[in-house]
């Protein structure tokens, strides 16, 4: 279903989405609408309708590409290499390189170093210090982490943030119980300090 999908797309953060229009509780149109509220993931529709009016309305609300039933198994693969590739390069384009102290964040590279070492982190645990570092030195609300890394349905669930907080500062920080770049602002949410 589409309520379905949404909820797999907030919790797994899939490199693609390939979306079909016709689903039995939502229309795909607005199931693309709702991912592009909170993420630029690629979205690959895949539909019977084969108007220009459904095509438009679709890319309208986001989508990256648009397929009509039936298709060839290659054409599909080509275009959803296509739409990865597009978003890859979306992603890299003039990404920074955030360094504080000992920590390297390669936005563009997708890799975190820590006194020039690799540091191997979950996929949600980037994701959250991705986000740190593209606003490096602001304060970002426990909601806006939320929203941005788990997806506008985890908003209120607090105990996700300071779980991961934990867990990257055991990563990334020498002494995690007096973090130096991972910082709590009380009442308020988490900052990433870049003064060495």
């Amino acid at each position: 279903t589409g309520e379905r999908g949404l909820v797999e797309a907030q919790a797994r953060a899939p490199d693609l989405v390939l979306l079909d229009l016709g689903l039995p509780d939502l229309d795909g149109v607005e199931v693309v609408r709702r991912i592009r509220a909170w993420s630029a993931m690629p979205i690959v529709v895949v539909s019977a309708r084969g108007q220009e009016t459904d095509k438009v309305e679709a890319l309208d609300a986001g989508a990256d590409d648009y397929l009509t039933k039936p298709f060839g198994t290659g054409e599909l693969l080509a275009r959803m290499r296509v739409a990865l590739r597009h978003s890859s390069r979306v992603q890299n384009s003039g990404e920074p390189v955030v360094e504080a102290g000992g920590l390297r964040i390669d936005l563009g590279a997708r890799v975190v170093y820590r006194d020039g070492e690799e540091v191997r982190l979950t996929r949600t645990e980037y994701r959250l210090v991705a986000v740190l570092a593209g606003h490096a030195g602001k304060v970002l609300t426990h909601r806006h982490l939320l929203r941005e890394v788990w997806g506008p349905g985890a908003a209120s669930e607090t105990h996700y943030l300071r779980v991961y907080m934990a867990q990257l500062r055991h990563k990334l920080e020498d002494d995690p119980a007096r973090p130096r770049h991972l910082l709590t602002e009380t009442g308020v949410g988490y900052r990433l300090k870049v003064d060495p």
